[in-house]
């Protein structure tokens, strides 16, 4: 992933110091409580921060998955605040940037039920932030791309009788829109692209308890979770509706990756699109460049206003 982190710290730079920087669009625009804590991991906060739109919110939410290499954040989160918020709270949007545990340190799977605990947090507090829990969307690029499409394509019911108030709510979206994600690691595993350390990625060892010590995971092991990480894998004929934004020079996550998952999804019968921007590769420019047609999207599919086409 040392590729992904240079090009998330060389974009992020230009964009928020640089000369000819993108002037924010708004801050004064919205209210933000930031490091409200979701959930705990190995005695460590998770948070997320929250926008609350000054002017009255119509009850609809964007879940903002804060996340680069399946790292997460301050940079990427004020990237997104700064540059991508305000598209959304000045059209009455309640927006909830989400971070995550980081990799190497915790895995892809560890990661992913972060996500799905932020979301049931949020649904577990619609009514302080003024949100319909029917009315929630959810965003990210590269693997919050890939953690947004999880949620879209594999959420997990609600327990009425759970222990934890929280699993008493879904973790179910009502659409997905992000870019340039990955949505299937075996064909990472098969072709990984240079510097992406696939294996880094999963649990490398499991706990033999005849044993009573920490083994190897077999390959296939790997390969199990591998699948069971992948929107591609999880795709469903119940899967939310679906955009994706992706370049054609992308060499870190390949189109193939969004187009497998666009094609599976209709193939189910989900209303979905991709939007392949010629020209572009893997930049996270392209976030803050296409902010309108992300937020168009969700006016339409959460609000039922009928997009501009172009």
């Amino acid at each position: 992933m040392i590729r992904l982190k240079l090009i998330l710290s060389v974009t992020l730079v230009a964009l928020l110091k640089g000369p000819g920087a993108l002037p924010p669009l708004g801050a004064s625009d919205y209210i933000r409580t930031e490091d409200v804590v979701y959930a705990q991991r190995d005695g460590q906060p998770l948070t997320l921060d929250i926008f609350e739109p000054k002017e009255a919110s119509h009850g609809a939410g964007l879940i903002v998955c804060i996340s680069g290499g399946f790292k997460s954040n301050k940079d990427i989160l004020n990237l997104v605040s700064g540059k991508v918020v305000p598209e959304f709270t000045r059209r009455g949007y309640v927006v909830f940037a989400v971070q995550h545990s980081n990799a190497p340190q915790y895995s892809v799977p560890e990661i992913i039920d972060d996500i799905h605990q932020a979301v049931r947090f949020i649904k577990a507090q619609a009514d302080k932030y003024r949100v319909k829990p029917d009315k929630l969307g959810i965003a990210g690029a590269s693997s919050g791309g890939c953690l947004s499409l999880m949620m879209g394509c594999n959420s997990r019911p609600g327990l009425p009788d759970a222990a934890d108030p929280l699993e008493r709510h879904s973790s179910q979206v009502a659409a997905v829109g992000c870019f340039f994600p990955p949505t299937d690691f075996l064909r990472y595993e098969e072709k990984p692209p240079a510097n992406f350390d696939y294996e880094g990625l999963f649990p490398c060892r499991k706990f033999d308890a005849t044993a009573n010590k920490y083994v190897p995971i077999t390959k296939a092991e790997r390969q199990a979770i591998g699948r069971a990480c992948s929107p591609f894998h999880c795709a469903n004929k119940e899967a939310a509706p679906t955009l994706i934004i992706h370049g054609d020079k992308d060499e870190l996550v390949p189109l193939e990756q969004s187009e497998i998952l666009i094609q599976k999804l209709t193939a189910c019968g989900v209303r979905c699109e991709i939007a392949v921007k010629k020209g572009f590769g893997h930049d996270p420019l392209m976030v803050v460049l296409f902010r309108q047609e992300l937020a168009d999207w969700f006016d339409e599919q959460l609000l039922n206003r009928p997009r501009k086409r172009k």
